[in-house]
Protein backbone atom coordinates (compact mmCIF):
# COMPACT_ATOMS: atom_id res chain seq x y z
CA UNK A 1 0.00 0.00 0.00
CA UNK A 2 2.64 2.26 0.36
CA UNK A 3 4.66 1.77 -2.33
CA UNK A 4 1.42 2.56 -4.26
CA UNK A 5 0.71 5.78 -2.94
CA UNK A 6 4.76 6.39 -3.63
CA UNK A 7 3.61 5.58 -7.02
CA UNK A 8 0.11 8.20 -7.25
CA UNK A 9 2.78 11.29 -5.42
CA UNK A 10 4.66 10.71 -7.98
CA UNK A 11 2.38 11.20 -10.87
CA UNK A 12 0.77 14.21 -9.62
CA UNK A 13 3.89 15.60 -8.83
CA UNK A 14 5.37 15.03 -12.53
CA UNK A 15 2.82 17.03 -14.43
CA UNK A 16 2.43 19.92 -11.88
CA UNK A 17 5.59 21.61 -12.69
CA UNK A 18 3.74 23.31 -15.91
CA UNK A 19 5.98 26.52 -16.03
CA UNK A 20 9.02 25.05 -14.39
CA UNK A 21 12.52 26.32 -16.16
CA UNK A 22 13.28 23.55 -19.22
CA UNK A 23 17.20 23.02 -18.01
CA UNK A 24 18.60 26.23 -20.20
CA UNK A 25 20.85 28.59 -19.02
CA UNK A 26 18.84 32.18 -18.33
CA UNK A 27 19.45 35.76 -18.30
CA UNK A 28 18.99 38.26 -14.97
CA UNK A 29 16.20 39.37 -16.59
CA UNK A 30 14.29 36.18 -17.27
CA UNK A 31 15.24 35.09 -13.75
CA UNK A 32 14.11 38.45 -11.87
CA UNK A 33 10.59 37.62 -14.14
CA UNK A 34 10.87 34.60 -12.95
CA UNK A 35 11.26 35.53 -9.11
CA UNK A 36 8.39 38.36 -9.39
CA UNK A 37 6.01 36.25 -11.78
CA UNK A 38 6.26 32.62 -11.75
CA UNK A 39 5.06 31.76 -8.14
CA UNK A 40 4.01 28.03 -7.29
CA UNK A 41 5.42 27.18 -3.84
CA UNK A 42 3.22 26.57 -0.73
CA UNK A 43 4.43 30.07 0.19
CA UNK A 44 2.82 31.37 -2.85
CA UNK A 45 -0.20 29.90 -2.03
CA UNK A 46 -0.15 30.94 1.12
CA UNK A 47 0.09 34.49 0.46
CA UNK A 48 -2.61 33.80 -2.24
CA UNK A 49 -5.07 32.63 0.13
CA UNK A 50 -4.83 35.70 3.08
CA UNK A 51 -4.31 38.13 0.41
CA UNK A 52 -7.62 36.99 -1.45
CA UNK A 53 -9.67 36.89 2.38
CA UNK A 54 -9.73 39.83 3.80
CA UNK A 55 -9.62 42.44 0.48
CA UNK A 56 -12.23 45.58 1.14
CA UNK A 57 -14.26 43.45 3.34
CA UNK A 58 -12.00 44.41 6.14
CA UNK A 59 -13.59 47.55 5.74
CA UNK A 60 -16.92 46.23 7.00
CA UNK A 61 -16.37 44.33 9.68
CA UNK A 62 -16.82 47.25 12.14
CA UNK A 63 -20.36 48.07 10.44
CA UNK A 64 -20.90 43.96 11.17
CA UNK A 65 -20.11 44.69 14.63
CA UNK A 66 -21.90 47.66 15.32
CA UNK A 67 -25.11 45.54 13.71
CA UNK A 68 -24.02 41.99 15.82
CA UNK A 69 -22.16 43.75 19.10
CA UNK A 70 -18.80 42.52 20.46
CA UNK A 71 -19.20 39.58 21.90
CA UNK A 72 -21.30 38.21 18.88
CA UNK A 73 -18.75 39.36 16.02
CA UNK A 74 -15.40 38.14 17.80
CA UNK A 75 -17.00 34.50 17.63
CA UNK A 76 -18.38 34.96 14.61
CA UNK A 77 -15.37 35.29 13.48
CA UNK A 78 -13.94 32.37 15.20
CA UNK A 79 -16.72 29.78 14.39
CA UNK A 80 -16.82 31.10 10.36
CA UNK A 81 -13.43 30.90 9.92
CA UNK A 82 -12.77 27.68 11.29
CA UNK A 83 -15.83 26.55 9.01
CA UNK A 84 -14.33 28.21 5.90
CA UNK A 85 -10.72 26.37 6.56
CA UNK A 86 -12.83 22.83 6.77
CA UNK A 87 -14.58 23.08 3.43
CA UNK A 88 -11.69 25.14 1.85
CA UNK A 89 -9.67 21.47 2.80
CA UNK A 90 -12.57 19.50 1.67
CA UNK A 91 -11.88 21.21 -2.07
CA UNK A 92 -8.63 20.60 -1.74
CA UNK A 93 -9.07 16.75 -1.15
CA UNK A 94 -11.81 16.56 -3.58
CA UNK A 95 -9.26 18.41 -6.66
CA UNK A 96 -6.43 16.33 -5.61
CA UNK A 97 -8.61 12.63 -6.03
CA UNK A 98 -9.98 14.08 -9.61
CA UNK A 99 -6.71 15.07 -10.42
CA UNK A 100 -5.29 11.64 -9.07
CA UNK A 101 -7.92 10.03 -11.42
CA UNK A 102 -7.34 11.89 -14.58
CA UNK A 103 -3.33 11.47 -14.69
CA UNK A 104 -4.00 7.91 -14.03
CA UNK A 105 -5.70 7.84 -17.37
CA UNK A 106 -2.89 9.96 -19.01
CA UNK A 107 -4.91 13.17 -19.28
CA UNK A 108 -2.86 16.36 -19.60
CA UNK A 109 -3.38 19.14 -18.00
CA UNK A 110 -0.33 21.28 -19.39
CA UNK A 111 -2.18 23.70 -20.99
CA UNK A 112 -5.64 23.41 -19.01
CA UNK A 113 -6.44 24.95 -15.35
CA UNK A 114 -8.79 22.62 -13.68
CA UNK A 115 -11.48 24.65 -12.36
CA UNK A 116 -14.03 23.56 -9.60
CA UNK A 117 -16.99 22.26 -11.95
CA UNK A 118 -14.82 20.42 -13.82
CA UNK A 119 -13.92 18.77 -10.47
CA UNK A 120 -17.34 17.96 -9.98
CA UNK A 121 -18.00 17.11 -13.01
CA UNK A 122 -15.02 14.32 -12.99
CA UNK A 123 -16.50 12.82 -9.26
CA UNK A 124 -20.39 13.22 -9.29
CA UNK A 125 -21.27 14.35 -13.01
CA UNK A 126 -22.92 17.08 -15.33
CA UNK A 127 -25.23 18.03 -12.87
CA UNK A 128 -23.51 18.53 -10.10
CA UNK A 129 -20.83 20.71 -12.48
CA UNK A 130 -24.12 22.63 -14.09
CA UNK A 131 -24.65 23.35 -9.87
CA UNK A 132 -21.47 24.51 -9.25
CA UNK A 133 -20.84 26.09 -12.11
CA UNK A 134 -23.53 28.76 -11.73
CA UNK A 135 -23.02 29.25 -8.09
CA UNK A 136 -19.35 29.50 -8.26
CA UNK A 137 -19.73 32.29 -11.57
CA UNK A 138 -22.44 33.95 -10.15
CA UNK A 139 -20.47 34.27 -7.15
CA UNK A 140 -17.17 35.64 -8.59
CA UNK A 141 -19.22 38.04 -10.47
CA UNK A 142 -20.67 40.01 -7.95
CA UNK A 143 -17.50 39.67 -5.80
CA UNK A 144 -15.78 41.52 -9.02
CA UNK A 145 -18.62 43.92 -8.45
CA UNK A 146 -17.96 44.76 -5.08
CA UNK A 147 -14.22 45.09 -5.39
CA UNK A 148 -15.19 47.95 -7.96
CA UNK A 149 -17.87 49.25 -5.70
CA UNK A 150 -15.15 49.55 -3.18
CA UNK A 151 -12.63 51.31 -4.62
CA UNK A 152 -15.26 54.02 -5.48
CA UNK A 153 -16.27 53.92 -2.08
CA UNK A 154 -12.68 54.64 -0.75
CA UNK A 155 -11.35 57.15 -3.62
CA UNK A 156 -13.97 59.57 -2.69
CA UNK A 157 -12.25 59.49 0.74
CA UNK A 158 -9.51 61.57 -0.55
CA UNK A 159 -10.90 63.25 -3.71
CA UNK A 160 -14.63 64.40 -3.66
CA UNK A 161 -14.61 66.12 -6.84
CA UNK A 162 -15.72 62.99 -8.27
CA UNK A 163 -18.67 61.16 -7.25
CA UNK A 164 -18.64 57.78 -6.54
CA UNK A 165 -20.45 56.79 -9.90
CA UNK A 166 -17.60 58.28 -11.73
CA UNK A 167 -15.28 57.16 -9.80
CA UNK A 168 -16.89 53.39 -10.90
CA UNK A 169 -16.10 54.14 -14.13
CA UNK A 170 -12.78 55.09 -14.37
CA UNK A 171 -11.86 52.10 -11.85
CA UNK A 172 -13.70 49.75 -13.97
CA UNK A 173 -11.42 50.44 -16.78
CA UNK A 174 -8.92 50.31 -14.55
CA UNK A 175 -9.49 46.86 -13.23
CA UNK A 176 -9.83 45.71 -17.27
CA UNK A 177 -6.19 45.51 -17.06
CA UNK A 178 -5.97 42.31 -15.56
CA UNK A 179 -7.05 40.06 -18.34
CA UNK A 180 -3.55 40.20 -19.11
CA UNK A 181 -2.37 38.03 -16.15
CA UNK A 182 -2.30 34.54 -17.73
CA UNK A 183 -3.45 32.55 -14.19
CA UNK A 184 -2.96 32.55 -10.89
CA UNK A 185 0.42 30.82 -11.29
CA UNK A 186 1.56 34.90 -12.26
CA UNK A 187 0.27 36.35 -9.14
CA UNK A 188 3.32 36.05 -7.04
CA UNK A 189 4.21 39.68 -6.52
CA UNK A 190 0.64 41.16 -6.12
CA UNK A 191 -0.30 38.51 -3.52
CA UNK A 192 2.74 39.55 -1.12
CA UNK A 193 2.07 43.48 -1.84
CA UNK A 194 -1.56 42.49 -1.60
CA UNK A 195 -1.40 41.02 2.22
CA UNK A 196 1.59 44.00 3.38
CA UNK A 197 -1.25 46.22 1.89
CA UNK A 198 -4.21 44.68 4.35
CA UNK A 199 -1.76 44.27 7.03
CA UNK A 200 -1.14 48.45 7.12
CA UNK A 201 -4.72 48.93 6.89
CA UNK A 202 -5.73 46.92 9.46
CA UNK A 203 -3.36 48.48 12.11
CA UNK A 204 -4.02 51.60 10.59
CA UNK A 205 -8.19 51.32 11.74
CA UNK A 206 -6.66 49.66 15.34
CA UNK A 207 -4.11 52.27 16.13
CA UNK A 208 -5.86 55.65 14.47
CA UNK A 209 -9.13 54.40 16.60
CA UNK A 210 -7.70 54.06 20.19
CA UNK A 211 -5.82 57.50 19.26
CA UNK A 212 -9.29 59.32 18.09
CA UNK A 213 -10.52 57.46 21.56
CA UNK A 214 -14.67 57.21 21.62
CA UNK A 215 -16.37 59.64 20.27
CA UNK A 216 -18.86 61.73 22.64
CA UNK A 217 -21.60 59.88 24.11
CA UNK A 218 -21.03 56.65 22.17
CA UNK A 219 -23.22 53.83 22.78
CA UNK A 220 -23.16 50.29 21.89
CA UNK A 221 -26.56 48.86 21.68
CA UNK A 222 -26.24 46.15 19.38
CA UNK A 223 -27.66 43.76 18.83
CA UNK A 224 -31.31 45.35 18.34
CA UNK A 225 -32.98 43.81 15.46
CA UNK A 226 -32.57 40.20 14.00
CA UNK A 227 -33.00 41.34 10.70
CA UNK A 228 -29.30 43.75 11.30
CA UNK A 229 -27.92 41.22 13.38
CA UNK A 230 -28.41 38.36 10.84
CA UNK A 231 -26.95 40.52 8.35
CA UNK A 232 -24.13 41.18 9.99
CA UNK A 233 -23.80 37.69 10.45
CA UNK A 234 -23.57 37.06 7.10
CA UNK A 235 -20.94 39.48 6.32
CA UNK A 236 -18.62 37.41 8.18
CA UNK A 237 -19.77 34.02 6.50
CA UNK A 238 -18.75 36.24 3.57
CA UNK A 239 -15.52 37.21 4.79
CA UNK A 240 -14.06 33.82 5.31
CA UNK A 241 -15.49 32.41 2.08
CA UNK A 242 -12.91 33.68 0.10
CA UNK A 243 -11.98 29.81 -0.74
CA UNK A 244 -14.26 29.96 -4.69
CA UNK A 245 -10.29 30.47 -5.74
CA UNK A 246 -9.25 27.12 -4.19
CA UNK A 247 -9.06 24.99 -7.02
CA UNK A 248 -7.05 27.44 -8.70
CA UNK A 249 -5.02 28.37 -6.63
CA UNK A 250 -3.81 24.60 -5.67
CA UNK A 251 -3.28 23.92 -9.48
CA UNK A 252 -0.93 26.91 -9.62
CA UNK A 253 0.62 25.30 -6.93
CA UNK A 254 3.95 22.74 -8.01
CA UNK A 255 2.70 20.29 -5.53
CA UNK A 256 -0.59 20.98 -4.11
CA UNK A 257 -0.88 18.30 -1.87
CA UNK A 258 0.81 20.78 0.19
CA UNK A 259 -1.90 22.89 0.06
CA UNK A 260 -3.68 21.07 2.98
CA UNK A 261 -3.42 23.16 5.82
CA UNK A 262 -2.27 26.25 4.09
CA UNK A 263 -5.98 27.70 4.44
CA UNK A 264 -5.93 27.44 8.36
CA UNK A 265 -2.78 29.12 8.29
CA UNK A 266 -3.81 31.84 6.21
CA UNK A 267 -7.18 32.35 8.59
CA UNK A 268 -5.22 32.66 11.45
CA UNK A 269 -3.00 35.27 10.15
CA UNK A 270 -6.35 37.12 8.91
CA UNK A 271 -7.60 37.20 12.44
CA UNK A 272 -4.89 38.96 13.78
CA UNK A 273 -6.29 41.47 11.41
CA UNK A 274 -9.52 41.41 11.55
CA UNK A 275 -10.42 40.99 14.91
CA UNK A 276 -8.35 44.19 16.36
CA UNK A 277 -9.23 46.19 13.71
CA UNK A 278 -13.11 45.71 13.64
CA UNK A 279 -13.24 45.65 17.67
CA UNK A 280 -11.04 49.11 17.80
CA UNK A 281 -13.24 50.84 15.31
CA UNK A 282 -16.23 49.51 16.80
CA UNK A 283 -15.08 50.29 20.33
CA UNK A 284 -14.61 54.21 18.74
CA UNK A 285 -17.37 54.94 17.24
CA UNK A 286 -20.51 52.71 18.27
CA UNK A 287 -23.85 52.83 16.64
CA UNK A 288 -22.70 55.48 14.61
CA UNK A 289 -21.25 52.61 12.16
CA UNK A 290 -24.97 51.66 11.82
CA UNK A 291 -24.92 54.38 8.85
CA UNK A 292 -20.85 54.37 7.84
CA UNK A 293 -20.48 50.85 6.14
CA UNK A 294 -16.70 52.38 5.40
CA UNK A 295 -14.53 52.64 8.42
CA UNK A 296 -12.51 55.23 6.63
CA UNK A 297 -15.61 57.57 6.77
CA UNK A 298 -15.47 58.06 10.52
CA UNK A 299 -11.77 58.66 11.16
CA UNK A 300 -9.99 62.03 10.24
CA UNK A 301 -8.25 62.62 7.53
CA UNK A 302 -4.84 62.28 7.87
CA UNK A 303 -1.18 61.11 5.51
CA UNK A 304 -1.66 57.62 7.35
CA UNK A 305 -5.45 57.49 6.16
CA UNK A 306 -5.00 58.24 2.93
CA UNK A 307 -1.99 56.08 2.51
CA UNK A 308 -4.16 53.43 4.15
CA UNK A 309 -7.09 54.13 1.25
CA UNK A 310 -4.12 54.20 -1.67
CA UNK A 311 -3.25 50.40 -0.47
CA UNK A 312 -6.45 49.26 -0.22
CA UNK A 313 -7.66 50.69 -4.04
CA UNK A 314 -4.30 49.05 -4.92
CA UNK A 315 -5.00 45.64 -3.30
CA UNK A 316 -8.55 45.37 -4.44
CA UNK A 317 -7.26 45.71 -8.30
CA UNK A 318 -5.35 42.81 -7.23
CA UNK A 319 -8.24 41.01 -5.56
CA UNK A 320 -10.64 41.82 -8.54
CA UNK A 321 -8.25 39.98 -10.43
CA UNK A 322 -8.12 37.05 -7.92
CA UNK A 323 -12.10 37.16 -9.09
CA UNK A 324 -12.29 37.38 -12.24
CA UNK A 325 -9.42 35.22 -13.37
CA UNK A 326 -11.49 32.25 -13.15
CA UNK A 327 -14.51 33.93 -15.04
CA UNK A 328 -11.93 34.53 -17.64
CA UNK A 329 -11.46 30.82 -17.92
CA UNK A 330 -14.56 29.84 -17.98
CA UNK A 331 -15.10 32.32 -20.59
CA UNK A 332 -12.27 31.23 -22.48
CA UNK A 333 -13.11 27.47 -22.47
CA UNK A 334 -16.52 28.37 -23.78
CA UNK A 335 -15.25 30.26 -26.90
CA UNK A 336 -12.69 27.66 -27.11
CA UNK A 337 -9.63 29.70 -26.67
CA UNK A 338 -8.31 28.29 -23.31
CA UNK A 339 -5.12 26.62 -24.74
CA UNK A 340 -4.28 29.42 -26.89
CA UNK A 341 -0.64 30.50 -26.22
CA UNK A 342 -0.97 34.17 -27.70
CA UNK A 343 -1.41 36.31 -24.55
CA UNK A 344 -2.78 39.16 -26.55
CA UNK A 345 -5.90 37.04 -28.35
CA UNK A 346 -6.91 35.74 -25.06
CA UNK A 347 -6.89 39.21 -23.41
CA UNK A 348 -9.13 40.40 -26.12
CA UNK A 349 -11.19 37.06 -25.69
CA UNK A 350 -11.34 38.20 -21.96
CA UNK A 351 -12.68 41.83 -22.47
CA UNK A 352 -16.65 40.94 -22.61
CA UNK A 353 -16.34 39.22 -19.14
CA UNK A 354 -15.72 42.39 -17.50
CA UNK A 355 -18.62 44.58 -18.69
CA UNK A 356 -21.19 43.06 -16.89
CA UNK A 357 -19.31 43.52 -13.73
CA UNK A 358 -18.72 47.41 -14.41
CA UNK A 359 -22.33 47.78 -15.41
CA UNK A 360 -23.66 45.56 -11.99
CA UNK A 361 -21.30 47.95 -10.19
CA UNK A 362 -23.14 50.81 -11.33
CA UNK A 363 -27.13 49.45 -10.32
CA UNK A 364 -25.68 48.22 -7.35
CA UNK A 365 -23.18 50.95 -5.38
CA UNK A 366 -24.62 49.61 -1.69
CA UNK A 367 -20.78 49.35 -0.28
CA UNK A 368 -21.16 47.02 2.96
CA UNK A 369 -25.30 45.62 2.26
CA UNK A 370 -24.31 43.83 -0.84
CA UNK A 371 -21.58 41.81 1.03
CA UNK A 372 -24.04 40.49 3.38
CA UNK A 373 -27.01 39.62 0.08
CA UNK A 374 -23.64 37.80 -1.64
CA UNK A 375 -22.63 35.88 1.24
CA UNK A 376 -26.29 34.68 2.42
CA UNK A 377 -27.02 33.46 -1.32
CA UNK A 378 -24.09 32.75 -2.94
CA UNK A 379 -21.16 32.30 -0.71
CA UNK A 380 -23.16 29.73 1.41
CA UNK A 381 -23.39 27.75 -1.39
CA UNK A 382 -20.55 28.03 -3.32
CA UNK A 383 -18.20 27.30 -0.67
CA UNK A 384 -19.69 26.00 2.29
CA UNK A 385 -22.64 23.62 1.24
CA UNK A 386 -21.86 22.40 -2.02
CA UNK A 387 -18.22 21.52 -0.82
CA UNK A 388 -19.48 19.77 2.43
CA UNK A 389 -22.11 17.68 0.33
CA UNK A 390 -19.64 16.67 -2.66
CA UNK A 391 -17.14 15.36 -0.28
CA UNK A 392 -20.20 13.04 1.41
CA UNK A 393 -21.28 11.69 -2.20
CA UNK A 394 -17.98 11.24 -3.68
CA UNK A 395 -17.39 9.03 -1.30
CA UNK A 396 -20.50 7.60 0.26
CA UNK A 397 -19.60 4.08 -0.94
CA UNK A 398 -16.65 2.30 1.19
CA UNK A 399 -14.99 1.08 -2.12
CA UNK A 400 -14.59 5.11 -2.73
CA UNK A 401 -13.61 5.49 0.91
CA UNK A 402 -10.97 2.60 1.01
CA UNK A 403 -9.50 4.11 -2.38
CA UNK A 404 -9.46 7.52 -1.63
CA UNK A 405 -6.32 9.43 -2.53
CA UNK A 406 -6.43 11.15 0.91
CA UNK A 407 -7.89 10.41 3.84
CA UNK A 408 -9.79 12.85 6.40
CA UNK A 409 -7.45 13.31 9.53
CA UNK A 410 -7.93 11.12 12.50
CA UNK A 411 -8.20 13.14 15.21
CA UNK A 412 -11.45 14.83 13.54
CA UNK A 413 -12.39 11.19 14.29
CA UNK A 414 -11.66 10.13 10.31
CA UNK A 415 -14.50 9.11 7.51
CA UNK A 416 -17.25 9.38 10.68
CA UNK A 417 -15.88 12.79 11.88
CA UNK A 418 -15.61 14.03 8.98
CA UNK A 419 -19.14 12.98 7.74
CA UNK A 420 -20.44 14.26 11.08
CA UNK A 421 -19.14 17.65 10.43
CA UNK A 422 -20.36 18.37 6.49
CA UNK A 423 -23.92 17.31 8.05
CA UNK A 424 -23.46 19.98 10.75
CA UNK A 425 -22.05 22.11 8.12
CA UNK A 426 -24.93 21.42 5.81
CA UNK A 427 -27.59 21.89 8.27
CA UNK A 428 -26.30 25.50 9.80
CA UNK A 429 -25.60 27.40 6.96
CA UNK A 430 -28.24 26.87 5.16
CA UNK A 431 -30.42 27.38 8.07
CA UNK A 432 -28.18 30.53 9.73
CA UNK A 433 -26.56 31.63 6.27
CA UNK A 434 -29.07 30.90 3.92
CA UNK A 435 -32.12 30.81 5.65
CA UNK A 436 -31.99 33.76 8.61
CA UNK A 437 -29.40 35.55 6.45
CA UNK A 438 -31.07 35.48 3.14
CA UNK A 439 -33.93 36.91 4.99
CA UNK A 440 -31.96 39.36 6.75
CA UNK A 441 -29.57 40.19 3.89
CA UNK A 442 -32.51 40.96 1.49
CA UNK A 443 -34.57 42.68 3.43
CA UNK A 444 -31.58 45.26 3.97
CA UNK A 445 -30.86 45.29 0.52
CA UNK A 446 -34.05 46.48 -0.53
CA UNK A 447 -34.16 49.15 2.37
CA UNK A 448 -30.95 50.58 0.76
CA UNK A 449 -32.56 50.28 -3.02
CA UNK A 450 -36.00 51.96 -1.65
CA UNK A 451 -33.42 54.69 0.55
CA UNK A 452 -31.02 55.84 -1.91
CA UNK A 453 -32.62 53.98 -5.58
CA UNK A 454 -30.90 51.95 -8.55
CA UNK A 455 -27.86 53.78 -9.86
CA UNK A 456 -27.28 55.96 -7.43
CA UNK A 457 -24.61 58.85 -7.84
CA UNK A 458 -22.78 58.59 -4.36
CA UNK A 459 -23.73 55.90 -2.23
CA UNK A 460 -24.04 57.70 1.60
CA UNK A 461 -22.35 60.39 0.78
CA UNK A 462 -22.57 63.59 2.94
CA UNK A 463 -25.16 65.55 1.60
CA UNK A 464 -23.96 68.78 0.14
CA UNK A 465 -23.49 71.78 1.72
CA UNK A 466 -26.70 74.44 0.80
CA UNK A 467 -25.62 77.25 -1.45
CA UNK A 468 -25.17 80.65 0.54
CA UNK A 469 -28.10 82.72 -0.80
CA UNK A 470 -28.57 86.07 -0.13
CA UNK A 471 -31.82 88.19 -1.24
CA UNK A 472 -31.50 90.80 -2.77
CA UNK A 473 -34.73 92.06 -2.64
CA UNK A 474 -34.67 92.74 0.87
CA UNK A 475 -30.81 92.57 2.05
CA UNK A 476 -29.36 95.77 2.49
CA UNK A 477 -26.77 96.25 -0.10
CA UNK A 478 -23.64 97.29 2.25
CA UNK A 479 -24.02 93.81 4.29
CA UNK A 480 -23.08 91.41 1.11
CA UNK A 481 -19.89 93.37 0.85
CA UNK A 482 -18.97 93.87 4.66
CA UNK A 483 -19.62 90.37 5.67
CA UNK A 484 -16.25 88.29 4.79
CA UNK A 485 -16.71 85.74 2.72
CA UNK A 486 -15.87 82.08 4.73
CA UNK A 487 -15.65 83.99 8.35
CA UNK A 488 -18.53 81.26 9.21
CA UNK A 489 -16.24 78.55 8.25
CA UNK A 490 -12.69 79.56 9.65
CA UNK A 491 -12.28 77.55 12.90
Amino acid sequence: MESSDKVVETVIVGNYVEMEADGKAKSFKSKLSKFLWDGGSAYDAWFSCASNQVAQVLLTLPYSFSQLGMLSGILFQLFYGLLGSWTAYLISTLYIEYRTRKEREKIDFRNHVIQWFEVLDGLLGKHWRNVGLAFNCTFLLFGSVIQLIACASNIYYINDNLDKRTWTYIFGACCATTVFIPSFHNYRVWSFLGLVMTTYTAWYLTIASFLHGQVEGVKHSGPTKLVLYFTGATNILYTFGGHAVTVEIMHAMWTPQKFKAIYLFATLYVLTLTLPSASAVYWAFGDLLLNHSNAFSLLPKSPFRDMAVILMLIHQFITFGFACTPLYFVWEKAIGMHECKSLCKRAAARLPVVIPIWFLAIIFPFFGPINSTVGSLLVSFTVYIIPALAHIFTYRSAAARENAVESPPRFLGGWIGSYTINVFVVVWVFVVGFGFGGWASITNFVHQIDTFGLFTKCYQCPPPLPPMVFNTTSAPPPLRHTLPRNHSHTP
